[in-house]
C-alpha cells in the first residue's frame, strides 16, 4: 500500500517543474544567472524554476537549446542569450520559433546571432528564414536510414536463402528416409528367406 501511494505521488508531482535553483547556476529571487559557466547544449539544466522572471544564459558555449526548455517560463520578462556560438542548422529551429513568439519588449533576440555555418555567420537567429536554416541542415540521418534499409534487405535475403536451403535439405532427407525404408522393407521380404534356404 505504501509503495502504491509513493508511486501515485511521484506521478502527480514528478512532471512539475522544480522551484529549486539549477545546479550550475545561481539564483537571486526570481533571477536565474547561468552566465559564463561554459554551459553546452548538453550540460544546460533541463529546467528552470517556473517563476523565473530573468534568465541569464549569455557567454556560454550553447549551440542550440533543447526543445521546450523555455516554453513553461510564462513569467519571463528578460532573457539574455548573446555571446554563444549558435549553430544555425536544424537544431536552431526551436530557438528561432521561441524568439519569434516573444513580445518585442522582451528583446530576447538581441545579440543572438549565428556562429556557423559560414554562410549564415553573423545573422540574427530571429530573422533567419526557415528555408535558410533548412538549407544548412545535414541530413546524415537520411543516409543512415538508407543504410539501415539496405542492411535489413540483405538480412531478409539471407534469411530467405537459409529457409530455402533448409527446405531443400528436408526434402532430400525425406527422400533418403523413404528410400532407406523401402530398401529395408525389400531386404526383409518373406519369400526371399525361403528361396535362400
Amino acid at each position: 500500500m505504501r509503495r502504491l501511494l509513493l508511486l501515485c505521488l511521484l506521478l502527480m508531482f514528478g512532471g512539475q517543474r522544480s522551484s529549486a535553483c539549477p545546479q550550475l547556476c545561481s539564483c537571486l529571487g526570481s533571477q536565474v544567472n547561468c552566465t559564463s559557466r561554459s554551459l553546452t547544449s548538453t550540460s544546460l539544466p533541463t529546467s528552470f524554476p517556473s517563476g523565473t522572471t530573468k534568465l541569464l544564459l549569455h557567454k556560454n558555449l550553447l549551440t542550440s537549446l533543447p526543445n521546450g526548455i523555455l516554453d513553461d517560463l510564462t513569467s519571463l520578462h528578460f532573457v539574455s542569450l548573446q555571446d554563444n556560438p549558435w549553430v544555425c542548422d536544424c537544431g536552431i529551429l526551436y530557438l528561432r520559433a521561441w524568439l519569434l513568439r516573444q513580445p518585442a519588449a522582451l528583446k530576447a533576440h538581441w545579440g543572438v546571432s549565428c556562429h556557423s555555418p559560414p554562410s549564415l555567420r553573423g545573422r540574427q537567429v530571429a530573422y533567419l528564414t526557415e528555408e535558410e536554416v533548412l538549407k544548412s541542415c545535414h541530413y546524415w540521418y537520411c543516409n543512415l536510414a538508407l543504410i539501415s534499409q539496405v542492411c535489413l534487405f540483405v538480412f531478409v535475403v539471407i534469411q530467405a536463402a537459409l529457409l530455402i536451403a533448409l527446405l531443400v535439405f528436408l526434402r532430400k532427407f525425406e527422400r533418403l528416409s523413404k528410400e532407406a525404408r523401402r530398401t529395408r522393407a525389400e531386404s526383409f521380404l518373406p519369400g526371399e528367406d525361403l528361396q535362400q534356404n
